[in-house]
């Protein structure tokens, strides 16, 4: 691999490209450190010191600019949720899937994201604003947003074309550096936090050793875990028949369906969490009471067992659903009888889906059983920390080896690691270099 990278170094279109993406993440890392106009300094650092859980996971995926409360505070998240309820909606309106399947229809497509990402970036900015009011005993972040006008308008504004920079600058490293943009833009904000998560956890514990030991021992079962699922594939046989064209003979070959054992990514974990957080908001709503304050205690916060076994039931759920959505799209079935190709002892056409769904079912359990027990896994390090430490847990001072990382943010930093080492191999290969990853 070292080697590998040498090589790549050494070829100047492809250094240009490796700079390239570092120059868009250092622009978006300053970015993150530009605050929106009336933040209330105060208000976040006591946020930041006695609120984890939903905060925490947001902060840490945003690459600390939900802490500055900076303009790209939302992230691509507006955008990224946009997208995938397209996807969702595509096969079920009509006009959608005919769009889709037109030629320039992926553009269109495209175009109609940005715009549905634009409500969603307003939306989630106020979200986030009245959720970390109601988390701070009330104290606002912004004091003044909802009753002055300008000043609300004005934040909305800036947050909602920090998002869309966010997707530009993810889009210019798809085009012309290396790598997904929008997975490196994520990455860098996961990267550039994880070292003070760190430090801040053995800091802030009676039991530094132990909570670093905790750490590596999750970071390290968490990379194999994700490998193993990420990459694991269940291969369908395909046979395609003979055909004689002249003096020629078409066909014949044998070949595979590789059916991934978890093929959507971490996209059931940005779904559930973007579902989870609706009581907290909701909780705003009511009066001050025990019903509102054991709301945003449980959902706010991301206390209890009946939180993490809401959360596990929403992952799960929702890996399954998307995958059905996934393979829907793909029209595996039509494609192979477009081209001759079949299942051996299954006929083509409907009994060819029906026999595609039901394989990628059976190993989505695996996958979704892996992603659920990923999103749970901060629970259960809380759960390990009160049984250890009653004490240290009680004074508000225990920190969550799990949350250095998270769960979404350890597939998402693995899985772009896997896939821009690819595409580094892939250009390496096509100058004749050996392979890249062996």
């Amino acid at each position: 691999m070292i080697e590998g990278l040498r090589n790549a170094i050494r070829l100047p279109d492809i250094r240009n490209k490796i700079l390239f993406t570092l120059l868009i993440v250092l622009i978006y890392q300053f970015a993150a450190h530009v605050p929106v106009v009336g933040v209330d300094r105060d208000a976040m650092r006591s946020l930041i010191e006695n609120q984890g859980g939903l905060f925490g996971v947001l902060n840490l995926l945003s690459g600390g600019a939900l802490a500055n409360f900076s303009v790209i505070a939302n992230g691509v998240y507006p955008y990224i949720t946009a997208s995938i309820i397209l996807q969702v909606l595509t096969p079920v309106i009509p006009q959608l899937e005919a769009l889709s399947k037109e030629p320039g229809g992926k553009e269109k497509m495209e175009t109609y994201t940005y715009y549905l990402a634009v409500p969603f970036a307003i939306l989630q900015a106020i979200s986030q604003i009245q959720i970390f009011s109601t988390l701070n005993n009330g104290q606002q972040i912004i004091p003044g947003f909802g009753s002055d006008i300008l000043l609300t308008i004005t934040v909305i504004v800036t947050m909602t074309a920090g998002t869309m920079l966010a997707v530009w600058l993810g889009n210019q490293i798809t085009e012309q550096g290396i790598g997904n943009g929008l997975s490196i833009i994520i990455f860098s904000g996961i990267i550039a936090r994880a070292p003070s998560n760190l430090i801040r956890l053995l800091t802030g514990s009676t039991q530094p050793l132990f909570q670093l030991v905790l750490f590596v021992v999750i970071t390290l079962v968490g990379i194999v875990g994700v490998v193993l699922v990420q990459e694991g594939v269940r291969r369908i046989p395909v046979q395609y028949g003979k055909r004689v064209r002249g003096r020629r003979q078409y066909g014949g070959a044998s070949t595979h369906i590789p059916l991934k054992v978890n093929s959507v990514g971490m996209i059931p974990l940005i779904f559930a969490q973007s579902i989870i957080t609706f009581p907290a908001l909701l909780a705003g709503l009511f009066p001050d009471g025990p019903v509102r304050q054991s709301i945003t205690a449980t959902f706010g916060q991301q206390q209890g067992g009946f939180y993490w076994a809401t959360f596990f039931l929403l992952v799960f759920g929702f890996t399954y659903i998307y995958s059905d959505i996934m393979v829907g799209n793909q029209d595996l079935a039509d494609n192979l009888q477009r081209n001759g190709g079949f299942i051996p002892g299954i006929r083509p056409g409907r009994n060819t889906q029906v026999y595609i769904s039901r394989v990628v079912r059976r190993i989505t359990f695996v996958g979704a059983l892996f992603l659920g027990i990923v999103a749970v896994a901060p629970g259960v390090v809380d759960f390990i920390n009160r049984l250890l430490f009653p004490t240290e847990f009680v004074s508000g001072s225990a920190g969550n080896a799990a949350q250095v990382l998270s769960g979404s943010g350890m597939i998402i930093v693995v899985g772009v690691v896997i896939d821009t080492l690819r595409q580094l191999e892939a250009q390496l290969v096509m100058r004749n270099y050996d392979r890249f990853m062996r």
